[in-house]
């Protein structure tokens, strides 16, 4: 159990380290360009490195957006250029509806597509993540009021939304920003609602995935898919619960959400171990075997991040500080210093970890992960200027 006091003497990072961690990041998505120029990074490296894939997984966004984010840090236009190339590959892929029945649109699309139009006005990048919004859309489940995370829409036992898709909203209310169309953001806070209802426990923990009654849109359980039990707290679910809450409160300024985000928040720096590094799932503490998920850690940052804009400011303080020691001991233990080390940018993330009582595949288990990748870079990117977030 960390405390307040305790964490307040974990070191803070300095500018310098801050600095030179985004530009070695930058340096290193520019070299990994050369591999991955048109195709993208597989979701999880193995032994450290990262094959070839193509624009099939919910993952392929968050490469996009490194490049992105490299591109904003150096300004280099071998690095727009790439970013465009692919954003060719998210259009063909929407147009040609290529493994999108799921609700991932928002990780696909925002960190490339309404990225893209931020940043160089694309009309490539918004026509594709419009669409992406739309086929987001047609998966709203009227009973229960949420988007249903897998399967087909008549499948019962699939009717159940997951923590993750809080990062899939944003997608709808920049549609409904870019098109003057309320439905997008009405339904984006409809699934918020919902989903914040049930997901976040007594104690303050998550559900992974939570299920109704697809007759009556009633809730029925809370479960896990990849967290170690179903009354376990799985360290990226509860990431997703800190950054979620935080864009659901700057989205559509519920005051509910903040209250929320301190719960899920506090849950999260209570549980840490005394390195800060999170293990996969909260049942493992310091000294455990078991695998860390850097990923999770750097998600966490980045929402307490944007909260903090919106918080007093003593607690703005206390979250802002709290973030910078989570990502110095992620930049400590887990940064990748050169590319003979690995083509990735953060290590000893954890993708799935099977255990007798989940249903995940095992996978990506100690390796780098893509999107513990991006949300290193964005959490080094929030803290070296006034950044515009994509999401």
């Amino acid at each position: 159990m960390i405390t307040r006091e305790q964490l307040e003497n974990y070191p803070l990072p300095t500018d310098e380290e801050i600095n030179s961690a985004l530009d070695t990041a930058a340096e290193l998505v520019k070299k990994n360009t050369d591999e991955f120029f048109d195709c993208f990074p597989k979701a999880n490296s193995e032994n450290n490195f990262y094959g070839k894939s193509y624009n099939t997984d919910w993952t392929e966004g968050f490469w996009t957006g490194e490049v992105w984010l490299a591109y904003e840090r150096c300004g280099d236009e071998r690095l727009k250029e790439a970013a465009l190339c692919q954003v060719e590959s998210f259009l063909n892929r929407i147009e040609k509806h290529i493994n999108v029945d799921h609700h991932d649109m928002g990780f696909l699309y925002t960190p490339s597509c309404v990225a893209a139009y931020m940043l160089t006005g694309s009309e490539k990048g918004k026509k594709a993540a419009l669409m992406a919004a739309d086929n987001l859309m047609m998966r709203f489940q009227e009973k229960g009021q949420f988007f249903q995370a897998w399967g087909a829409m008549d499948d019962r036992d699939n009717y159940r939304l997951i923590i993750d898709c809080l990062m899939n909203m944003p997608l709808l209310f920049w549609a409904s920003e870019v098109t003057g169309d309320s439905r997008y953001s009405d339904k984006a806070k409809a699934h918020i609602k919902t989903a914040m209802d049930y997901v976040v426990r007594e104690d303050n923990s998550t559900y992974h995935t939570y299920f109704f009654d697809p007759d009556t849109g009633a809730s029925v359980r809370g479960v896990t898919n990849q967290g170690n039990r179903d009354g376990s707290a799985w360290a990226r679910g509860q990431a997703w619960g800190i950054y979620g809450s935080a864009l659901a409160y700057e989205k559509t300024g519920n005051e509910a959400y903040i209250d929320i985000f301190r719960r899920v928040t506090d849950y999260f720096i209570e549980h840490l171990p005394e390195d800060l590094v999170p293990y996969w799932d909260f049942d493992f503490d310091t000294g455990s075997s078991e695998p860390r998920d850097s990923s999770a850690g750097v998600i966490a940052v980045c929402g307490m991040l944007e909260m903090a804009k919106r918080l007093p400011e003593n607690e703005a303080r206390y979250y802002t500080a709290a973030a910078k020691r989570i990502l110095k001991a992620v930049m400590d233990m887990c940064a990748v210093e050169s590319a003979q080390q690995s083509n990735g940018l953060l290590l000893h993330g954890t993708y799935a970890r099977k255990t007798p009582t989940n249903s995940c595949h095992n996978g990506g288990v100690d390796e780098c992960n893509t999107w513990g990748d991006y949300f290193y870079m964005e959490a080094l990117t929030r803290l070296t200027k006034n950044w515009e977030l994509y999401w």
